[in-house]
């Protein structure tokens, strides 16, 4: 018999997530960049928090716990979603997609020199396509690059994988257990929304709240319901049936989804090269991530808590 509720997750995941970069600049488009963030974050604590008072979940987590977690929010959430969400303000939601697939090649080399990584000759082949793929990119771009402010919004696109990739070993060099990861989200998503809207009021140069569009607003609050609770549940619950390597095959998917979205939907000009830069960079990060095992079923026992 099909697991429906497995196929509904994995869809939930896949689709969504390949929204996130084209609401974001749609959302951006007359809201302040700090003030999408701030207010998704806030938003998704918000939901999460009357989840944990429904399940009769909610507690302190002890000031150890939480420093963890503010080391989190700071570098996936402040930094790397933060930085994502201001840098698509000047770059194209398409281009935000795919220099963003490249956060697991940085998190490789990271773990690489942090000794929790080896590096193969297949590793190797698949940093040096993905590498290619952003050549390509730039060069699809180059004359952009001129454009100071397209210019900065690379710049900040690269300090948010750097975020991710150091979030991401982080959790790796620690490898910390946790019983209730959303009540550690929780904490996160206020830390991170009580911060970002704090940078909003302090870096905005206008956010007359009267110029805010229905329709950035309502993609600010997609992107708290769906993007940051919705397919988070539907990851977790994925992970419970199918192994984490299976479930990461689906960033690939997200890219593609993002960038075809781009191109329908904000009329975004994809090229040539920038399909080679997308093929490319898909590519090696799936060699670099790939096993024998990934696609074998996994089983696992659930226990209740």
């Amino acid at each position: 018999m099909k697991d429906y509720k497995l196929m509904i997750a994995v869809l939930t995941v896949a689709i969504v997530w390949g929204t996130t970069f084209l609401s974001i600049r749609v959302a951006v488009e007359t809201i302040p960049a700090w003030f999408v963030a701030g207010i998704r974050q806030f938003l998704a604590a918000v939901i999460i928090f009357c989840i944990l008072l429904y399940r009769k979940q909610f507690q302190w987590i002890g000031w150890k716990n939480l420093a963890y977690q503010i080391i989190f929010s700071l570098l996936m959430l402040v930094v790397a979603n933060g930085m994502t969400t201001v840098a698509e303000e000047t770059v194209t939601s398409s281009v935000t997609s795919l220099i963003s697939a490249c956060s697991p090649i940085i998190v490789f080399l990271g773990s690489a020199a942090f000794g929790l990584q080896k590096i193969t000759l297949k590793s190797l082949v698949g940093v040096l396509m993905s590498f290619s793929g952003i050549v390509f990119i730039f060069w699809h771009g180059v004359r952009d690059l001129a454009n100071p402010a397209y210019a900065k919004g690379i710049i900040f696109l690269f300090i948010a994988i750097a975020g991710w990739a150091s979030g991401t070993i982080f959790t790796k060099k620690l490898n910390i257990q946790t019983e209730n990861i959303f009540l550690n989200l929780f904490y996160q998503f206020s830390f991170a929304g009580v911060l970002q809207i704090i940078f909003a009021f302090m870096f905005s140069e206008d956010y007359n709240f009267g110029n805010w569009s229905f329709k950035s607003v309502a993609a600010m609050i997609y992107l708290a319901v769906f993007g940051s609770v919705a397919a988070f549940f539907a990851f977790h619950y994925a992970l419970t049936k199918i192994s984490a390597v299976q479930v990461s095959i689906l960033a690939y998917i997200n890219t593609v989804i993002s960038i075809f979205l781009s191109w329908l939907i904000l009329d975004e000009k994809i090229t040539w090269k920038f399909i080679v830069a997308a093929v490319l960079i898909i590519l090696g990060v799936f060699i670099i991530n790939y096993k024998r095992s990934m696609f074998k079923q996994r089983k696992i026992r659930l226990t209740r808590s």
